[in-house]
């Protein structure tokens, strides 16, 4: 059968455009009334797009076949080393109790959780495609929530939250894609928003009373209908106790997204100087390099977690806007991959690999606006970072060559 062997063009030039995007930004984030070491990040961030292309090239010539053989291997690499940053990781700037940078002779090489991104992704991929009907019943979510759930449980123990959230976006997202009900999914997720809501009676009470009017009309198997019910119980109840058990600054952060104003010169200072850049920018914004809350560095992680609060400021609504479009694009591209794959494998690892860059914006994006809460989680193409620029063009890579591997109308989605 024939195969469309030419690479996907609008693809390559959408992620070359917001990586260039991203090290002007950077580029921009180092331009401040008082020099720092920042000013000269934008030339690391080149270094690591040229890796990452060269590493995106190599990816590419990769066919699906020898994705699927490497996925075992590969996945339970990840673990053995995500287990081991347990015990010898080091912290990133300003998180010295956080364990996911591993380091050699004291200089640090990445975050081995980036890759654990990409592992996840394609053995999730393997467990779903193995079965010849979309899951229906809570009980045949455990093959693949036990793939999720073993480096999500690493990852939290390091504690890296954000990374966290990035693996139960990449898991919904591949269900969704594999044909599970918005039921089934909402009942999987309910304990977990329950959890969230518990902070709140009211929201909890009318939260419980749907999950219940759920059951009663999805109508699962009884067993699993009394956990779903107990479960959402048993965490609305705990939700209090959990709290004491949460560090300072991680309370901190959970009072700020409720309350920015609850502590305006410590916890809350991040998230208030990101509202004051963004909403300053207007519609044209204040000029390329000219932000006023980035040159006098009122603005924290300007280079790194907040860097689309520089995006807001110096380019206004129009580069918000730009960007967004940009992600859009390349997003709409990848789901294009995912619909025209030849096999449920290739097509859930390319709608895997895009989950992980929209989870990311979502979060990224909606923490400097206060609409989530403050993770520390970069921004795809833009954040200064090797590891995960190199992840990105990593995914890339495969995109592009399932791609080429790609056939029928774009509307076909893999049955």
């Amino acid at each position: 059968m024939r195969r469309d062997r030419r690479p996907d063009y609008p693809l390559v030039i959408v992620a070359l455009l917001l990586s260039a995007f991203g090290i002007a930004m950077v580029y921009s984030a180092g331009q401040t009334d008082y020099p720092t070491a920042v000013a000269n990040l934008w030339r690391q961030q080149l270094t690591w797009l040229v890796l990452g292309l060269a590493a995106a090239w190599i990816t590419s010539r990769a066919s699906s076949r020898v994705l699927d053989f490497l996925t075992v291997p590969a996945y339970a690499a990840t673990c053995v080393v995500l287990l081991v940053l347990i015990f010898i990781g080091k912290g990133g700037l300003g998180a010295s109790n956080n364990h996911s940078w591993l380091a050699i002779g004291g200089v640090k090489l990445g975050q081995p959780s980036e890759v654990a991104k990409l592992t996840v992704v394609l053995m999730l991929a393997r467990v779903l495609s193995d079965r010849k009907e979309a899951p229906d019943a809570l009980v045949d979510l455990w093959p693949s929530g036990l793939v999720v759930g073993v480096p999500w449980l690493l990852i939290m123990l390091q504690p890296d939250l954000g990374t966290g959230i990035v693996f139960a976006g990449i898991y919904f997202a591949m269900l969704f894609w594999r044909g599970v009900s918005w039921q089934l999914l909402t009942l999987l997720a309910s304990p977990v928003i329950s959890l969230v809501l518990a902070f709140n009676t009211g929201l909890w009470g009318a939260w419980f009373l749907l999950i219940l009017a759920l059951v009663l009309w999805y109508k699962p198997e009884v067993v699993e209908g009394v956990t779903v019910v107990i479960a959402n119980l048993a965490f609305g109840v705990a939700a209090p106790l959990l709290w004491d058990k949460l560090n300072p600054y991680q309370q901190g952060r959970l009072k700020v997204f409720l309350d920015p104003s609850a502590d305006p010169l410590r916890a809350s200072y991040h998230v208030i100087q990101s509202q004051v850049a963004i909403g300053s920018g207007g519609w044209l914004g204040k000029g390329f390099t000219e932000g006023t809350q980035k040159r006098l560095a009122f603005l924290p992680a300007q280079h790194t977690d907040f860097i689309w609060s520089v995006v807001g400021e110096e380019l206004g609504f129009i580069g918000v806007t730009l960007a967004l479009g940009l992600f859009f694009v390349l997003f709409l591209r990848c789901t294009r991959v995912a619909a025209r794959a030849t096999d449920r494998y290739s097509s859930l690892v390319a709608f895997g690999l895009v989950s992980i860059w929209i989870t990311h914006l979502i979060e990224n994006v909606g923490m400097t606006l206060n609409l989530m809460p403050i993770t520390g989680i970069p921004l795809p193409f833009f954040s200064y970072g090797g590891s995960f620029l190199l992840a990105s063009w990593i995914s890339v890579g495969m995109l592009v060559r399932l791609s080429a591997e790609g056939r029928g109308p774009a509307d076909a989605l893999v049955s």
